[in-house]
């Protein structure tokens, strides 16, 4: 039986490779005898080649594609029994929300029982929103003298410093104690902003922080509802709440994969082994953690998952709440979204290059959570997941298209993904989601391709490892002061890696429309479709100049 496979193997080989010699004498013959010889060469050699690989291939997208599906029904399980479970408990366990009686605060209108709590805002150059998230800020309940509201703004047009600082005496004006924190230059970006805000005397005296991006407006109960959490648990480090968003085409595709991400991924981490990648704003650190922790570091632009992976192999906890939701917004442009992309795709695999060799040597952690950190939450939800999603759907399936005698088991390449699919949209409210999934699917595969070039520079710490590029603010359409004036202007970027993508899987469309025998086309021509629209910057808005 062995043997007559070999010889079947064999002659399929064989068969292939004398069909593949006969179309490179074809291709060659109208050139030159020495050229048509060296390119008959060296069309042989890959026809010998192309298949072996190939194959190869297959089994490496087989072993990956069981990795990101067992990872998925892993998370998916945890954060379905979390809720489950959390229905049950009684409140005033630590991982269901309570709100205090602020306005009881000590009894006889004291408030020295409430701890120091200080806000952090980063800032640069944020004229669309300023007023909303220092706003938002100065609303939030909790007693006057136990809240302060530090606006760090690293702003460099001089007009939006001023409009920032007037809003800040404003507010100041009002009984907030807002202080207004501007350096004179940038190092570090946002961790080097962070840090200098946490030098000041009064903020060494709070206990707790709380971050919010500029573009964050947490509502009026939001440190009511995680702030004792903190104080119930001496070792939990962080409360992380969940965004929310408004909606346009492009961000309506972004808001699915957050929904996963929060309502799943976060949720999971939380359950498993408190333990999640801290989403860099909408959450409250205990004081003491960042310290112990080493503070912010701006080694990579993903500081907060540095500070959060830092503090976790020190023993410090964390908890997701998912019913706290805190609203913000999603990149509008395409511009934005891949430069927010490519810093959240390439910071976290250069933190993990960094930090290995800490993460297996950690004494605090158990065998098991390292094992969860390595494998699970950097190797395979974001490396091998990225490269297979990528690698399968706009490289090998239409790389078959000319090698019919390449087989993908039906499960591979229809039950796998499908599973995975539901399983990725689990999150999303189906009712206003469904007629988005298709269009989804392929956005997200298309920008496998990009997040993988980010992942691959982070790992080999290549000239853009660094780069830090502020996501461009809308303020959701709300006009804004000194915006008077302002035209707008369409910047179209071609992304040429897109483009080539998106023409090969036209052409391998095409030709299996007119030559093949399956239904690869009706994959191929949309998400053709949308490699196209991303080359060409055609999802999303074009902000005003």
């Amino acid at each position: 039986m062995h043997h007559a496979g070999g010889h079947r193997l064999a002659a399929m080989l064989a068969g292939a490779g004398e069909a593949f010699a006969s179309a490179a004498d074809r291709l060659t013959a109208s050139f030159p005898p020495a050229v048509a010889a060296f390119l008959r060469l060296l069309l042989r050699a890959w026809g010998a080649l192309s298949v072996p690989l190939l194959r190869g291939a297959v089994m490496l997208c087989m072993a990956m594609s069981v990795m990101v599906l067992a990872e998925k029904v892993l998370l998916g399980t945890a954060s379905a029994a979390a809720k489950l479970l959390s229905r049950r408990r009684r409140p005033g366990r630590r991982d269901v929300p309570v709100e205090p009686d602020v306005e009881a605060g000590g009894g006889g209108g004291s408030s020295a029982c409430f701890p120091m709590v200080l806000v952090q805002i980063p800032m640069y150059n944020e004229r669309e929103v300023y007023q909303l998230s220092i706003g938002a800020a100065c609303r939030l309940t909790w007693p006057a003298d136990r809240l302060i509201v530090q606006v760090l703004d690293d702003s460099t047009d001089a007009a939006i410093k001023e409009l920032v600082r007037e809003e800040c005496e404003r507010w100041a004006g009002s009984g907030v104690d807002v202080r207004y924190e501007a350096r004179t230059d940038r190092a570090g970006h946002k961790a080097g902003n962070l840090t200098e805000g946490m030098r000041h005397a009064y903020a060494r005296g709070c206990e707790f922080v709380a971050i919010f991006d500029a573009d964050f407006q947490p509502s009026p109960d939001f440190l009511a509802r995680t702030v004792p959490l903190l104080l119930r648990d001496p070792g939990l480090a962080l409360v992380q709440a969940r965004w929310e968003f408004d909606e346009c085409l492009l961000t309506r595709m972004q808001e699915m994969s957050m929904d996963y991400h929060f309502k799943v991924e976060q949720q999971a981490g939380s359950s498993l082994c408190s333990f999640f990648g801290y989403n860099g704003s909408a959450g409250v650190w205990r004081r003491q953690a960042i310290v112990e922790s080493g503070g912010w570091d701006e080694r990579t632009t993903a500081e907060d998952m540095d500070l959060a992976l830092r503090a976790a192999l020190l023993g410090w906890e964390f908890v997701y709440v998912g019913d706290v939701k805190v609203k913000s917004e999603l990149p509008s442009s395409l511009g934005a979204y891949r430069s927010q992309q490519h810093r959240w795709s390439c910071g976290p695999a250069l933190l993990f290059k960094k930090m290995l060799r800490e993460i297996v040597a950690a004494e605090r952690v158990p065998a098991w959570k390292k094992l969860y950190i390595v494998y699970n939450f950097f190797v395979t939800r974001r490396v091998v997941s990225t490269f297979f999603t990528f690698f399968f759907f706009s490289v090998l399936l239409p790389a078959k298209t000319l090698f019919p005698q390449v087989r993908i088991p039906t499960w591979q390449m229809v039950c796998v993904p499908t599973a995975t699919t539901l399983l990725n949209s689990a999150g999303t409210p189906w009712r206003r989601s469904a007629h988005l999934v298709v269009p989804w699917v392929a956005f997200e595969n298309a920008m496998a391709l990009h997040r993988f070039k980010a992942i691959l520079i982070g790992l080999f710490e290549a000239g853009r490892a660094n780069e830090w590029i502020v996501t461009r603010k809308s303020g959701n359409g709300r006009p804004t002061p000194g915006a008077e004036g302002r035209r707008l202007k369409r910047r179209c970027r071609l992304h040429w890696l897109e483009l080539l993508v998106g023409a090969l899987l036209l052409a391998s469309g095409c030709y299996d429309c007119v030559h093949g025998h399956g239904y690869f086309y009706l994959f191929a021509l949309p998400q053709s479709i949308m490699y196209f629209a991303i080359g060409f910057e055609l999802l999303g808005v074009h902000h005003t100049s």
